[in-house]
């Protein structure tokens, strides 16, 4: 699910700056922009996130500013000037008179203000980072849990109407034993149309017949799995992983009710109907369920 989470810290070194940026995913896709001086310390700001976030696509963005030595400049000199020897050098080679360059920009360039070379990661900076990473992953899950529990009553709500249309569909189904019932009798005489038939294939006949044509177990699981489905809204934990299953098997059994309506007349069409609209909530719910963790 998405959510924003933005973290400073003030060090003696200078200021720390970490923001956690996540957006839905099926998985837990991490992706890292940091000075190259922490690069020490990135599995470890890695397995702080993965502690406490299972499942998104998450960027991570971490700054730091440093503060001017005492008694010195926070202008990297060397930088500064080869930057102004780059600016001279193409202004004379393409003919660029009286051009001046933008100290604004020149300033805004990475690296510009601090001291020149490669920086040694400072063990209390480092521990400066991976205290905020912690922070920022609560103030992170605080906005994706205020965002988890608006879509939670989303999917409840959803099951709410599944049930509603297996009710229906349980009605309808009472009505139409007595289409079960001609079907079967219709079938019966075909098969014996006046001619001798083991009395064994009736009987497997009618058997297979009515397995095919009542759809009462399906209603019943169908129920079972949104029942399930909202326990494990209200329970704590994961349930996105979980989710994923259990959807397939009601989108199984609704399928399985889709195909066994055909040839019932205006009863059938109207459990077609009913189920078309189940399944359509079921798909919803999995569009949903994405946002998870």
């Amino acid at each position: 699910m998405t959510g924003f989470a933005r973290v400073r810290k003030i060090v003696p070194q200078g200021e720390v700056v970490l923001s956690l940026k996540s957006v839905n995913h099926r998985g837990l896709d991490l992706h890292f922009h940091l000075p190259h001086e922490f690069d020490p310390i990135e599995s470890e700001i890695r397995n702080i996130i993965r502690g406490g976030v299972v499942r998104g696509h998450v960027q991570i963005h971490l700054t730091f500013t440093r503060s001017a030595a005492e008694g010195g400049t926070p202008l990297n000199r060397n930088l500064f000037s080869a930057y102004m020897t780059a600016f001279r050098e193409a202004a004379a080679l393409y003919g660029v008179g009286g051009a001046v360059p933008d100290l604004n920009n020149a300033l805004s360039i990475p690296g510009m203000l601090g001291s020149g070379g490669e920086e040694e990661l400072d063990e209390e900076v480092a521990g400066a980072v991976l205290e905020i990473a912690k922070e920022a992953v609560a103030v992170l899950n605080r906005a994706r849990e205020h965002e988890g529990a608006a879509t939670a009553q989303e999917l409840r709500q959803r099951c709410e109407n599944i049930c509603g249309l297996v009710t229906r569909m349980e009605e309808i189904r009472a009505d139409a034993v007595p289409a079960f019932q001609k079907r079967l009798r219709e079938k019966l005489g075909e098969l014996l149309n006046g001619s001798a038939v083991d009395p064994q294939r009736i009987i497997q006949e009618a058997a297979v017949l009515a397995d095919r044509s009542d759809i009462a177990e399906e209603l019943m699981r169908l129920r079972t799995h949104a029942g399930q489905l909202q326990a494990m809204l209200d329970s704590a934990g994961e349930v996105g992983k979980r989710l994923d299953f259990l959807l397939q098997e009601m989108s199984r059994e609704s399928n399985t009710v889709l195909s066994k309506t055909g040839g019932l007349g205006d009863l059938g069409l109207t459990i077609t109907d009913l189920a078309l609209a189940a399944k359509s909530e079921i798909d919803k719910i999995r569009e949903q369920g994405l946002n998870l963790e």
